[in-house]
């Protein structure tokens, strides 16, 4: 779907959607738990969809009703015949947070996707895996392992995904003997393991932090009942439009939660005022679209760095950051692991490839209220990947947005 946005000022009260991150956890924690678990609050995105796919792969069962979704997981571990297969779609976390839990749970199975996701790094769990015993095969975007995941010492680079750390910390707890998990390198993204922690906490498994890591004893799953506070990585497309001068106020968020995006808040408030800023975002890379459009159209320059990771994301996103700002006029610069922007007091318009990248299509709507011309947005339906009602939203605040018509 193409778009064309009117430059419009946005006004209005808004709620972030559910957290995405904190549901892929407890959806997993819940289809390995030994009956029914109530979860409130599921936004029912293409990534969280994925993830429902993928528990009821595992052998888990779950219905949707007045509100409440429950879950009846399939506990234990089984072997099967056929290895399971699970469609990943374009969900990262999915991806790695089943690839150890399938291993645990049923021997592997067969792991595909859409987009980009089957071409983004997994070399830590590949290089984990084949010492471990256990075979690794992939023909295009088809993965599939198999073999049992043992207890043992597991040691990860901590500066390409959390998402690794996580996925061991889910699987671990049902192998048959005591494990660690380390570090090899300072971890990036701390904060999304804690989530880990917290989730699996409420599934009533306990890990032990260390100083060098974590200590996984055997452990099972208990069902329970929680739900999904809002998304401070969501939020942040509607405090940066706040910030750039629109009248928004954000609704339901946790200022304690443990979501490490909630920095968002703090960088904003620096982002507000004039002057030359320098952002690490080591620990929050997902917030650099939104930090990029607010950079964008401020008095002083920013530099925007730690940012390497983005490189893998659905889109090399430092360089789809850099294509989108600079086609609707910023001054902005790309550098190997940064971005570096010097304000300017408006952007003029211009045409944005969104490049499949639900956050691009975000912070090309928050630009679209302080650009001069019209915003064309191509592939602008990519946002259902996290926020499928965000055009909807992006409506009720009084922006304009009108479909186009593909050319015949």
């Amino acid at each position: 779907m193409d778009l064309e946005l009117i430059p419009r000022r946005l006004s209005g009260a808004v709620t972030p959607p559910p957290s995405k991150s904190r549901a892929h956890r407890l959806l997993l924690c819940a289809a390995l738990a030994e009956g029914t678990s109530s979860l409130h609050n599921i936004y029912l995105s293409d990534d969280v969809r994925a993830t429902l796919a993928c528990a009821e792969a595992l052998g888990a069962r779950w219905e949707e009703r007045d509100g409440v979704l429950r879950m009846t997981g399939r506990g234990g571990s089984a072997r099967r015949e056929e290895p399971p297969r699970f469609d990943c779609g374009e969900s990262g976390s999915t991806l790695r947070f089943l690839l150890p839990v399938a291993l645990a749970v049923c021997g592997g199975g067969v792991f595909t996707g859409r987009g980009r996701l089957m071409r983004r790094p997994q070399g830590p769990y590949r290089e984990l895996f084949e010492m471990k015993g256990i075979d690794w095969r992939q023909e295009g975007d088809t993965l599939t392992v198999s073999g049992a995941l043992p207890a043992g010492e597991y040691s990860l680079p901590g500066d390409v995904s959390s998402q690794f750390f996580s996925g061991l910390l889910l699987a671990l707890p049902l192998a048959d003997g005591v494990s660690t998990v380390r570090a090899s390198t300072p971890p990036e993204s701390a904060d999304y393991i804690a989530m880990t922690l917290d989730a699996l906490a409420l599934a009533g498994v306990r890990i032990e932090e260390t100083d060098g890591g974590f200590r996984v004893t055997p452990q099972k799953y208990r069902p329970f009942e929680a739900a999904v506070e809002a998304d401070w990585s969501q939020a942040a497309f509607w405090i940066a439009a706040r910030t750039l001068g629109n009248d928004v106020s954000v609704r339901g968020l946790d200022p304690a939660s443990r979501q490490g995006d909630k920095r968002i808040a703090a960088c904003a408030e620096r982002l507000a005022a004039p002057g030359d800023v320098e952002i690490d975002v080591r620990q929050c890379p997902d917030l650099v679209p939104p930090l990029a459009v607010m950079a964008a159209l401020r008095e002083g320059s920013c530099r925007i760095g730690g940012a390497a990771r983005l490189r893998h994301k659905e889109s090399d996103r430092l360089t789809s950051v850099t294509a989108a700002l600079r086609a609707l006029g910023a001054e902005i610069r790309e550098e190997p692991e940064a971005l570096v922007l010097r304000g300017v007091p408006a952007l003029q318009g211009g045409a944005v490839d969104c490049c499949g990248d639900h956050r691009i299509a975000m912070m090309a709507a928050v630009a679209a209220a302080r650009c001069r011309g019209p915003v064309r947005l191509h592939g602008a339906d990519c946002v259902k990947k996290s926020y499928p009602d965000f055009w909807d939203v992006y409506q009720s605040l009084g922006g304009e947005c009108h479909v186009l018509q593909p050319r015949r």
